[in-house]
């Protein structure tokens, strides 16, 4: 057998080198990146693990909003208060793109609060309400594709369905199980999948991602997921692969199948779906798909009956504005592609603009200063110096500059902690030629200005010639003054009739 290779299709090395580039994350974890970050991470409502962001540096802190649920049986609620109140925001929930009516000016503007499109969780701050409609609404779905699950079985045909978000192929599991139980049959339930062992085992030691409810379960002794009672019970058969010895061995049909893919396109799906795509009496289960008939089109004809079902993914229309509002963040970054269905026209608590793919967007930064953090016992012996012109306080200090988990930390050298009582003095200021001229003259000095450039060639410079018997020229810019001359006392003394006139420091 002849090997070819692909060129650029990387390797099992590269593959593992990327793989320990990847940091894990705890709920609410903050972690650093380069020193200058500090990222976060909260629940996103939609799966286990699936987030929203926050990233805090030293001129702001950015959100980035993805598809988010306000409603989840099984992860973790959205988390939107832990974004509220940052410099900026950046919306990338595109469920609604699949919506059809249009936001019209003003109808999104009411109080979130007081908001019926909302669930009570997101109006009570203890927690998720069990008789929301949402919650009704999942239910009655899961119910509904598990009695046709079972009809299917009890007809003599076999269920397909292909994993898409695992929470919801757990609660697909659980109430499968149920109803299977509930009519005395004995169906086998398989799934297959090369992760699904570890993926099973993982559910039991992650409960800060999951919902109240299922947390609950954790300190009553029960178990998260039902999975792990069904596997003691051997009532369900997880499998690396569709040709594992256990697999093979345990066979029986008619069965219920979890398996990946959902594109219908890699995995034991496809094996499976050749199989029964023929038999009239057999059922797969799909969640929505945005053009079925081109999903299925490698398997025509196909004769096997087809089930969508659609679960909440993200954030409607008409939730947008109310959630935004209460958000409150300075500018919003919206997708250009949900300009049409969503207008900001009478928003005034923040500004909006519109970002499209591979174009780069400037926003202005909300912080023109950064803040330090400095030791309090260092920071009370500074000896501050006010300029009152300015409106400023200033204090000199040796030491060290250094930024980590997103601010500046300022570290003085021991042997020099603080004074600028034990350092030479620095003049700053911008000289005031006239002064410098009385100056000189009180001193017996006799001096004449004009306008000259300096070496990068800039004019706003001014030129102060010293005659007899100080020699010198004293160049003022805005930035520096410049004395030259060939006696230093005459330097000496040039300096402290400009050191009279500046602020010291």
């Amino acid at each position: 057998m002849e090997w070819s290779w692909v060129v650029g299709c990387p390797c099992t090395a590269d593959v593992k080198d990327c793989m320990l580039k990847i940091n894990t994350l705890n709920y609410a974890q903050e972690v650093c990146y380069n020193g200058t970050l500090v990222i976060k991470a909260f629940s996103s409502g939609v799966e286990l693990g699936s987030c929203n962001w926050i990233l805090n540096g030293p001129k702001g802190d950015i959100a980035y909003l993805s598809s988010s649920c306000f409603f989840s049986a099984h992860a973790m609620a959205f988390d939107y208060r832990s974004l509220q109140g940052t410099s900026a925001l950046i919306y990338s929930d595109f469920s609604s793109l699949s919506d059809t009516q249009d936001i019209e000016d003003g109808d999104n503007y009411t109080d979130p609060a007081s908001d019926k499109l909302f669930p009570p969780s997101f109006q009570d701050s203890d927690g998720f309400n069990l008789n929301t409609d949402e919650d009704l609404e999942e239910k009655e779905k899961l119910v509904f594709i598990c009695s046709c699950a079972i009809e299917c079985v009890k007809d003599g045909g076999s269920v397909l369905i292909p994993i898409n978000r695992f929470g919801t192929i757990l609660q697909l599991l659980e109430e499968m199980t149920t109803l299977l139980e509930a009519s005395a049959m004995e169906v086998p339930v398989y799934i297959i999948s090369s992760v699904a062992e570890e993926l099973l085992a993982w559910l039991n030691i992650i409960p800060e991602w999951l919902c109240k409810q299922r947390q609950e379960r954790l300190f009553s002794g029960e178990f998260l997921f039902a999975h792990v009672k069904l596997l003691k019970e051997k009532k369900i058969h997880v499998v690396p692969d569709i040709h594992s010895h256990g697999l093979l061995k345990n066979w029986q049909e008619p069965c219920i199948v979890f398996c990946p893919h959902w594109s219908l396109r890699m995995g034991p799906v496809v094996h499976l779906l050749r199989r029964w795509c023929g038999d009239p009496k057999s059922l797969l289960i799909l969640e929505d798909m945005e053009n079925l008939e081109l999903a299925l089109l490698p398997f025509k004809p196909v004769a096997m009956k087809v089930l969508q079902c659609l679960f909440p993914s993200g954030i409607g229309l008409q939730k947008v504005q109310p959630l935004l509002k209460t958000l409150q963040p300075k500018t919003v970054l919206f997708p250009e592609d949900l300009r049409l269905k969503t207008n900001f026209s009478c928003e005034k608590s923040f500004s909006v603009l519109y970002y499209t793919e591979a174009e780069t967007l400037k926003v202005s930064r909300q912080k023109d200063s950064s803040e330090i953090k400095i030791a309090a016992d260092l920071a009370s012996h500074f000896y501050w110096k006010t300029f009152k012109k300015e409106g400023i306080n200033v204090n000199r200090l040796k030491g060290k500059l250094l930024m980590e988990n997103g601010r500046h930390h300022l570290f003085l050298d021991n042997d020099k902690k603080t004074s600028s009582g034990n350092s030479s003095l620095l003049r700053c200021g911008l000289l005031d030629s006239d002064k410098f001229l009385a100056a000189l003259s009180k001193m017996g000095i006799n001096a004449s200005t004009e306008l000259g450039t300096n070496d990068t060639g800039s004019t706003n410079v001014r030129i102060v010639h010293t005659e007899e018997p100080y020699k010198a020229l004293i160049e003022i810019g805005n930035t520096s003054t410049a004395i030259t001359t060939v006696d230093e006392n005459v330097a000496s003394i040039l300096y402290k009739a400009i050191g009279n006139i500046l602020d010291e420091v």
